[in-house]
């Protein structure tokens, strides 16, 4: 369902930078301290979510620092009191029953704070060099599913038993589950249409990657019909990098700085672009844009009213849910705390 009024997120800084890695005003910094302090501060600051993305290797240089994904939400569920947490899952790294038992345990940790994200892979040297195997784009959706499948059931503390194509699973029961809810949210990323499906079938929040509203509308209204059976209507979250100033003019300069910086990343970005499934509809990347997953292909470059307009824009068309980046991070996170926010609400 949508929400009342947007909610705010993060990205965790678990690869570093999101933007741009030679800013001089954001050195490289992918640590657990600054990820505590990070989404600490978030949550005092008003943000009502983090996403952690999960990689075992930095996936642009594997010579930069990687913080894992499932080890950081056990201690962030530990160092917050009220921020919701996002883990992303690759359902080829794992498999399901181990990671619905450490979603559980971390849903206990959290007091009902947990989410997972099903990212159903696009990095294929992840899994290749790591001698595991890589499938077609559908066929990881197909696997997605079944996972998927599986632990749904086993969050609720049912005894399950599943023969699948992929899965065989005998009686088998998970305690204890949830004290706060049926289960912790799903959220889905993905626009194939193997992504959409799933996501009208079985997820909470569908996440769709930073682009312009009319695409963001249009991909709503193709998601909202679909039916759910007896899940609650389907959310949708946004990512979005923002670069947020006083003017519109102030905005575009600091844009067009980043835009520079992130010119040097090319090479270095090209190499696991080149182990990407050409199918995965993320990687299509609008041009001119800063941020991972879209970034600031979404428009929200401008003023402080601008910025705060076009969300509510965005809301409108459906979107419940903004996970944002920013860069330098933690100061453009204040800045729009401070000034977007409650331009947002009023």
């Amino acid at each position: 369902m949508q929400h009342a009024a947007p909610r705010f997120g993060i990205w965790a800084l678990v690869h570093g930078s999101r933007g741009a890695f030679h800013d001089p005003e954001e050195p490289f910094d992918a640590s657990w301290p600054r990820n505590r302090a990070l989404v600490q501060e978030a949550e005092a600051l008003g943000y009502a979510t983090t996403l952690i993305a999960q990689h075992t290797a930095n996936p642009y240089n594997p010579a930069f620092d990687q913080l894992e994904a499932w080890t950081a939400a056990a201690a962030l569920a530990e160092a917050t009191s009220r921020i919701e947490l996002i883990a992303a899952i690759k359902p080829l790294l794992y498999h399901p029953v181990v990671l619905a038992k450490m979603a559980m345990g971390i849903e206990q940790i959290s007091q009902g704070r947990f989410a997972i994200n099903l990212v159903n892979a696009w990095n294929g040297a992840e899994l290749e060099n790591a001698g595991l195997p890589f499938p077609a784009h559908d066929a990881r959706y197909d696997y997605g599913a079944e996972w998927l499948a599986v632990v749904e059931r086993l969050f609720t503390g049912e005894t399950l038993t599943h023969h699948g194509r992929h899965f065989q699973v005998t009686d088998y029961r998970l305690r204890p589950p949830s004290a706060w809810r049926a289960r912790p949210r799903i959220y889905l990323g993905g626009e194939s249409e193997p992504a959409r499906a799933l996501a009208a079938r079985s997820a909470d929040t569908w996440f769709i990657n930073a682009q312009p509203l009319a695409q963001v509308a249009a991909l709503i209204a193709d998601l909202r019909p679909r039916p759910r059976g007896t899940l609650a209507p389907l959310d949708f979250g946004l990512s979005a990098f923002v670069v947020a100033r006083p003017s519109e003019a102030e905005a575009i300069a600091a844009h067009d700085r980043l835009l520079a910086l992130a010119a040097q990343d090319r090479a270095m970005r090209a190499g696991p672009a080149g182990r990407v499934d050409p199918a995965v509809v993320m990687r299509r990347s609008l041009p001119d844009s800063v941020g991972t997953n879209g970034g600031s292909a979404a428009g929200l470059v401008g003023s402080y009213a601008q910025v705060a307009e076009r969300i509510r824009r965005f809301h409108a068309a459906g979107v419940g849910t903004f996970l944002l980046q920013f860069q330098p991070f933690e100061a453009e996170m204040r800045r729009f705390a401070a000034e977007v926010m409650p331009r947002v609400s009023a």
